[in-house]
């Protein structure tokens, strides 16, 4: 075999690689302090960390390219605190702009000062709807407490695209 047929075969190969890898993006954590003494700057700085430390432990679990959004397209898309959390057709626009077949939307609600809960929906970019969501209790405000709750909610996640490639156009219920 020639070295430009083998370069061919190499260079198809590598290109049919990364194309299937699942483009997943996930939007910077809204956080939603009902405390009586809220948004700290502790309790900012923890949320601000959410995403990166998902995509992060995605791209850790399975063949995902993961995708940042500029915080600037973000806020342009946002109509106000939780608009693209709770219109996820408005989301879903933010996620076709980037190319992603998949956009987590998540929101860091605390009304305690013993526990908070990540409320997260999964949307697919392509049907524009809400496939599935999670809520997951953070018990205390450690970094390990953080880390863990990522990555079970990573796992679910992964969990949750799996199932849903098999059986598409499920929106959620």
């Amino acid at each position: 075999m020639n070295t430009n047929k083998l370069l061919a075969i190499l260079l198809l190969c590598c290109a049919s690689t990364s194309i299937a890898a699942t483009r997943i993006a996930v939007l910077d954590f809204e956080l939603n302090d009902i405390t009586s003494l809220p948004n700290v700057p502790s309790e900012l700085q923890r949320t601000a960390s959410m995403a990166p430390l998902l995509l992060d432990e995605l791209k850790r679990i399975g063949d995902y390219q993961t995708i940042h959004i500029p915080m600037a397209e973000q806020k342009s898309a946002n109509g106000g605190f939780g608009y693209l959390f709770h219109f996820p057709e408005e989301a879903a626009k933010l996620g076709e702009q980037q190319h992603t077949d998949w956009l987590v939307v998540g929101q860091h609600s605390k009304p305690s000062f013993l526990f908070s809960q990540m409320w997260v929906y999964l949307i697919d970019v392509k049907s524009k709807t809400a496939v599935d969501h999670y809520i997951i209790e953070l018990k205390g405000n450690h970094e390990k407490v953080t880390q863990r709750s990522i990555n079970a909610l990573a796992k679910k996640i992964q969990a949750s695209i799996i199932a849903h490639e098999k059986k598409p156009d499920q929106p959620l219920e």
